[in-house]
Protein backbone atom coordinates (compact mmCIF):
# COMPACT_ATOMS: atom_id res chain seq x y z
CA UNK A 1 0.00 0.00 0.00
CA UNK A 2 1.10 3.25 -0.73
CA UNK A 3 1.56 6.35 1.83
CA UNK A 4 2.01 9.85 0.55
CA UNK A 5 3.08 12.31 3.61
CA UNK A 6 2.86 15.83 2.54
CA UNK A 7 5.22 19.01 4.27
CA UNK A 8 6.29 22.06 4.16
CA UNK A 9 3.16 23.94 3.89
CA UNK A 10 2.86 27.27 5.30
CA UNK A 11 2.05 31.04 5.74
CA UNK A 12 4.28 33.51 3.22
CA UNK A 13 4.43 36.96 2.25
CA UNK A 14 3.30 37.91 -1.59
CA UNK A 15 6.88 37.08 -3.74
CA UNK A 16 8.23 34.73 -1.12
CA UNK A 17 8.84 30.77 -1.60
CA UNK A 18 8.03 27.76 -0.19
CA UNK A 19 9.60 24.57 -1.03
CA UNK A 20 7.00 21.03 -0.09
CA UNK A 21 8.17 17.82 0.11
CA UNK A 22 6.60 14.60 -0.52
CA UNK A 23 7.66 11.31 1.24
CA UNK A 24 6.84 7.99 -0.13
CA UNK A 25 6.53 4.44 1.55
CA UNK A 26 5.22 1.34 0.83
CA UNK A 27 6.67 0.21 -2.72
CA UNK A 28 9.49 1.10 -4.96
CA UNK A 29 9.27 4.57 -5.36
CA UNK A 30 11.62 5.07 -8.05
CA UNK A 31 9.63 3.33 -10.44
CA UNK A 32 6.61 5.69 -11.13
CA UNK A 33 5.51 9.10 -11.73
CA UNK A 34 4.72 11.90 -9.19
CA UNK A 35 2.42 14.59 -9.15
CA UNK A 36 1.36 17.55 -7.03
CA UNK A 37 -2.22 19.37 -7.75
CA UNK A 38 -4.31 21.52 -5.26
CA UNK A 39 -7.17 22.48 -4.61
CA UNK A 40 -8.63 26.27 -3.25
CA UNK A 41 -11.84 26.52 -1.19
CA UNK A 42 -14.55 25.98 -3.28
CA UNK A 43 -12.69 25.13 -6.48
CA UNK A 44 -12.04 21.84 -8.21
CA UNK A 45 -8.71 20.40 -7.39
CA UNK A 46 -6.09 21.11 -10.48
CA UNK A 47 -3.32 19.89 -11.69
CA UNK A 48 -0.06 21.77 -10.66
CA UNK A 49 3.18 19.56 -11.84
CA UNK A 50 4.72 15.86 -12.32
CA UNK A 51 7.47 14.24 -12.91
CA UNK A 52 8.51 10.38 -14.97
CA UNK A 53 10.09 8.19 -12.95
CA UNK A 54 14.43 9.12 -13.66
CA UNK A 55 13.47 12.99 -13.02
CA UNK A 56 14.27 13.42 -16.85
CA UNK A 57 10.39 14.35 -17.87
CA UNK A 58 8.43 17.32 -16.12
CA UNK A 59 5.54 19.15 -17.13
CA UNK A 60 3.56 21.97 -15.22
CA UNK A 61 -0.07 24.08 -15.16
CA UNK A 62 0.85 27.46 -17.00
CA UNK A 63 -0.13 28.62 -13.94
CA UNK A 64 2.54 27.93 -12.29
CA UNK A 65 5.42 27.47 -14.99
CA UNK A 66 8.67 29.59 -14.93
CA UNK A 67 7.89 29.75 -10.98
CA UNK A 68 7.59 26.44 -9.76
CA UNK A 69 9.84 23.30 -10.20
CA UNK A 70 8.93 19.87 -9.61
CA UNK A 71 11.83 17.65 -8.55
CA UNK A 72 12.76 14.13 -7.23
CA UNK A 73 15.24 12.13 -5.20
CA UNK A 74 14.62 8.22 -5.60
CA UNK A 75 17.35 7.39 -3.12
CA UNK A 76 15.15 9.14 -0.31
CA UNK A 77 11.65 8.63 -1.67
CA UNK A 78 11.13 12.12 -1.76
CA UNK A 79 9.18 14.70 -4.31
CA UNK A 80 9.90 18.18 -4.29
CA UNK A 81 8.27 21.26 -5.29
CA UNK A 82 10.03 24.57 -4.95
CA UNK A 83 7.48 27.36 -5.11
CA UNK A 84 8.76 30.82 -5.89
CA UNK A 85 7.30 34.30 -6.44
CA UNK A 86 4.60 33.37 -4.89
CA UNK A 87 0.77 34.97 -5.94
CA UNK A 88 -2.38 34.98 -3.34
CA UNK A 89 -4.12 33.30 -6.11
CA UNK A 90 -1.67 30.10 -4.94
CA UNK A 91 -3.20 29.75 -1.72
CA UNK A 92 -4.41 26.13 -1.80
CA UNK A 93 -3.79 22.56 -0.04
CA UNK A 94 -1.51 21.26 -1.85
CA UNK A 95 -1.55 16.78 -2.57
CA UNK A 96 0.75 14.90 -4.15
CA UNK A 97 -0.12 11.98 -5.77
CA UNK A 98 1.25 8.78 -7.58
CA UNK A 99 0.22 6.29 -9.57
CA UNK A 100 1.29 2.73 -11.47
CA UNK A 101 3.21 4.40 -14.43
CA UNK A 102 6.84 5.42 -15.17
CA UNK A 103 5.73 8.41 -17.06
CA UNK A 104 3.82 11.40 -15.91
CA UNK A 105 1.13 11.61 -18.27
CA UNK A 106 -1.97 11.28 -18.64
CA UNK A 107 -2.63 13.85 -15.41
CA UNK A 108 -6.25 12.46 -14.73
CA UNK A 109 -4.81 8.87 -13.99
CA UNK A 110 -3.18 9.62 -10.86
CA UNK A 111 -5.26 7.28 -7.67
CA UNK A 112 -2.74 7.40 -4.71
CA UNK A 113 -2.50 10.96 -2.43
CA UNK A 114 -1.49 12.16 0.36
CA UNK A 115 -3.34 14.32 2.99
CA UNK A 116 -2.33 17.60 1.31
CA UNK A 117 -0.70 20.22 3.17
CA UNK A 118 -2.07 24.46 3.52
CA UNK A 119 -0.25 26.70 1.31
CA UNK A 120 -1.08 30.19 2.39
CA UNK A 121 0.16 33.19 0.15
CA UNK A 122 -0.81 36.91 1.74
CA UNK A 123 -1.20 40.17 -0.22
Amino acid sequence: QVQLVESGGGLVQAGGSLRLSCAASGRTFSSFAMAWFRQAPGLEREFVAAINWSGASTTYADSVKGRFTISRDNAKNTVYLQMNSLKPEDTAVYYCATKYSATWYPVSEYDYWGQGTQVTVSS
